[in-house]
């Protein structure tokens, strides 16, 4: 039988039963909506949250603090200069970590603050929410987060230009905040950039801080070449008696929770997909019942076993194919809907906008494969038992 002839005998079932044929493609693409909607939850949740602790240089970066142990050396210049020649270092850059107080205008402000050179708030992976980083040889520029904004009640653009008089609290060698003194910085500073986030910190030029007196800074930054190189520049802060971090670490265990909740997700998407299968594998065994006599007129004239069997399985792979294309419609279109309505509700309350749902290409392509996949198996058992009937018995059959 030739592939069209085989195509058009299958497709008659749409037809001469067309409703119950299409609440059988309704109930499959039900089930791989499930599927769809939860696994690209997973995905859309995993997404956002790594775009909100990381970015490129982020990811080669370490965070370098000192042990617990007396002889761990202090975080000074001279330690700053013995990192930046280890090998596969790009870069190693001083921090200061300082509670304080900010004021603008009349309002005085508890804040932390933070002092670095400018490379650090790239490498920290702070995003812009309006302006700019002060440059490298700015010393009166200040970049602050909308936490700060928001206690002000006024908007992020309102908030560049504005002149900020910044105290510091009076610090140990270590570099640990107490708030037994106080140091009030000479000049005051003009904010330049807004960055994202939810804690009231203010970022500082450290050559601003001209005259303030400290010994020791509170962590380092140091820049790898590569990620490939981290684990080794790791092993060689941790040699010099130091202690070093990545947020690659985090993302890896972020990742490994993620990959079990999709699995999760799946497996309940999966039930609904079962559920689904079993009203396929019904349809086709009714289908099958009703076109038994139909089945040996066909072999009566000289069909085949083999296009017996092929007719029932193309007819159910059909149907699961169509099955799976309107489940991928069916989710995308349930994710689109709810993300619109959790945006809305967070965008009343002052959130960010955000894309919670997210597909990736070859899932896509794997559910819809599957689905076809699902379909050739329901259609497996009644291709069997068609292309065994016994001509005289179907003829007979009533």
């Amino acid at each position: 039988m030739r592939l069209f002839d085989l195509i058009k005998l299958s497709l008659r079932m749409f037809k001469a039963r067309a409703m119950r044929t299409f609440l059988t493609v309704l109930g499959m693409s039900v089930g791989i909506a499930a599927i769809i909607f939860l696994v690209s939850f997973g995905y859309g949740l995993q997404r956002t949250l790594l775009q909100k602790i990381t970015t490129s240089d982020a990811l080669v970066s370490l965070d370098v603090t000192r042990t617990t142990a007396e002889n761990s050396p202090p975080l000074d210049d001279a330690t700053l200069e013995t990192l930046r020649s280890l090998p596969n270092v790009a870069d190693a850059i001083p921090v200061l970590e300082l509670a304080g107080q900010g004021k603008f205008d009349t309002v005085t402000l508890d804040i932390n603050t933070v002092s670095t050179p400018t490379s650090f708030l790239k490498s920290e992976g702070l995003k812009l929410s309006t302006g700019r980083f002060f440059s490298q040889d700015e010393t009166d520029g200040i970049v602050i987060t909308q936490a700060v904004a928001k206690v002000f009640e006024t908007t992020p653009e309102e908030m560049i230009g504005k002149s900020v008089s910044v105290t510091l609290f009076q610090s140990e060698s270590g570099g640990r905040s107490q708030k037994r003194s106080t140091f009030t910085l000479k000049e005051a500073y003009v904010i330049v950039g807004v960055v994202q986030g939810e804690e009231n910190i203010a970022y500082l030029p450290l050559d601003s801080l001209d005259g303030f007196p400290f010994t020791a800074y509170t962590k380092l930054k140091v820049k790898c070449a590569s990620t490939s190189t981290l684990a080794s520049v790791r092993t060689q802060i941790e040699e010099l008696g130091l202690t070093a971090s990545s947020i690659s670490e985090t993302v890896d265990q972020a990742n490994k929770v993620f990959s079990a909740v999709q699995v999760v997700l799946m497996i309940f998407g999966l039930i609904a997909l079962i559920v689904s299968a079993i009203g396929m594998f019904n349809t086709m065994t009714i289908a099958l019942l009703e076109r038994t006599e139909e089945i040996g007129i066909m072999k009566a004239i000289g069909a085949a076993k083999r296009s017996i069997a092929l007719m029932f399985l193309t007819e159910s792979t059909i149907m699961g194919l169509l099955g799976a294309l309107g489940g991928v419609i069916l989710g995308f279109f349930e994710g689109e809907v709810l993300n619109i309505l959790i945006n809305l509700i967070a965008t009343r309350f002052g959130g960010e906008p955000v894309d919670l749902f997210f597909s990736p290409f070859w899932f896509v392509s794997t559910v819809i494969l599957f689905g076809a996949g699902v379909g050739f198996a329901t259609g497996i058992f009644p291709a069997r038992k068609a292309s065994r009937i016994d001509t005289l018995d179907a003829l007979r059959y009533k």
